[in-house]
């Protein structure tokens, strides 16, 4: 299979444990079989390799999501890169294009296109594999998957089938309808849409070539500021008449919120937290290194990070919104391709960070215009450059780092800094990278 996994968004609705940089899709809330714990991204990622352990898989992402997505599946995988945000056809046409003209995908392979962050089981990377199956038989030009509803949602589109059958031609599209009207429109089939579909990929790279204008990918790349913001579903599923879709019956849940995230969790208590015998439905997520306490609380969800702490009735917990949008606070904690970071301490002059780094992995070669820093190594075994000059360190080993002064370090096993740096202009772009 030839699969394009679409990661985006920002950490508004499942903030704490979420920001700008660290999605959804990023948070490690499923307990796996040997007791540790994956993310959206790795369950999903995971789910694709299990069914086809060859399957070609591109995610199609944004710059500030490239360093989390190889933290969590390593530098092999493919991402396409949005330079900047687009819209759903461009990212998914500059995609395709990565496809064809890096990893050379030939025009009339089937190619599916699917969220990354849909809480699913096994049946649906079964289904993923009979929708491509479907693209290359050829039928339609655009093959959907159509969710089977399980209550009438005012979230979802929905999509009318011309039969009832397992797969049948589309008879037409419906907005976000209220409870009433979603009650009508599944007494007469109507499945949910999930945004999951596939096409032979010369399919979508012409309605590409017709809409922007690029020679190849690194043209495509280069000039995609200039593309103009249009959604797949409008410059492509709404001009289409060949159109079929799919039936899905299986675990497929969206969430979106904390009130179904923790539906889909399987304890109640991540990280340090405790309930007494009188709470009901409650759900702690504590990424913090104190414990928390609840007791008489019933439907509550309780989530504490380095961003903040949210108590909520799991009903309200919808709304968060437009409360986390007031909130004007620096990232405390991002996952990046060598490890992660974590704020301790804001000072008017000062930040202090603990930097972890995965054993055989290194920061990039830069230096800072408006800060110096200084490192203490608090564990394991690293080498630090500055200036060209190369030294081993060890914990108790400090290591100072003037402005300008160009740096990296590599961790020998995982190392563990304290860094403190100093500036009145500390910035996370204040950033001059080098080749070594």
């Amino acid at each position: 299979m030839n699969i394009v996994l679409l990661s985006g968004g920002s950490g508004k609705r499942l903030w704490p444990l979420s920001n700008d940089v660290r999605s959804k899709q990023f948070i490690r809330i499923f307990k796996t079989e040997n007791g540790e714990y994956e993310s959206m991204l790795q369950r999903m990622y995971r789910g694709i390799r299990k069914v086809d352990a060859d399957a070609n898989v591109t995610i199609a992402t944004s710059l500030s999501q490239a360093s989390a997505i190889h933290n969590q599946l390593g530098e092999a995988v493919d991402l396409s890169i949005e330079p900047c945000r687009r819209d759903t056809f461009p990212a998914i046409a500059i995609a395709c294009s990565f496809l064809h003209d890096v990893k050379g995908v030939g025009d009339d392979e089937p190619v599916v296109v699917c969220p990354v962050d849909p809480y699913v089981d096994d049946d649906y990377f079964r289904a993923l594999a009979d929708l491509s199956a479907m693209a290359e038989k050829g039928d339609y030009n655009l093959n959907l998957m159509g969710i089977e509803p399980t209550y009438p949602s005012e979230k979802y589109g929905y999509i009318i089938p011309k039969e009832a059958a397992d797969v049948s031609e589309v008879l037409e599209f419906k907005e976000k309808p209220d409870v009433a009207t979603a009650t009508g429109y599944i007494k007469k089939g109507a499945l949910w849409n999930g945004g999951v579909f596939a096409f032979k990929l010369g399919y979508v790279l012409n309605k590409a070539h017709e809409l922007i204008d690029f020679k190849d990918y690194e043209d495509f790349f280069a000039r995609y500021e200039d593309s103009n913001k249009i959604s797949f579903d409008y410059a492509v599923v709404e001009k289409e008449s060949s159109i079929g879709v799919m039936k899905y019956s299986g675990i497929w849940k969206d969430l979106g919120t904390w009130n179904t995230l923790t539906e889909a969790m399987h304890e109640n208590v991540i990280g340090n937290g405790v309930l007494n015998d009188k709470c009901e439905n409650v759900h702690v997520l504590n990424d913090l290194d104190v414990p928390v306490l609840c007791m008489g609380l019933k439907d509550v969800v309780v989530s504490a990070s380095p961003e903040g702490i949210l108590v909520s009735d799991k009903e309200q917990s919808s709304y968060i919104k437009p409360f986390v949008d007031e909130f004007d606070q620096q990232i405390m904690f991002a996952e990046k391709s060598w490890g992660s970071y974590r704020v301790i301490d804001v000072g008017n002059e000062s930040l202090t960070v603990k930097v972890t780094l995965h054993a055989g992995n290194k920061m990039n070669y830069h230096a800072h215009e408006r800060r110096s820093e200084a490192w203490n190594i608090i564990s394991g075994r690293g080498k630090v450059i500055i200036d060209g000059a190369m030294r081993e360190v060890k914990p108790g080993d400090t290591v100072s780092i003037a402005v300008g002064q160009k740096h990296m370090v590599e961790a020998i096993d995982e190392l563990q800094i304290i860094e403190v740096q100093f500036g009145t202009d500390i910035d996370v772009h204040d950033k001059v990278k080098y080749t070594l």
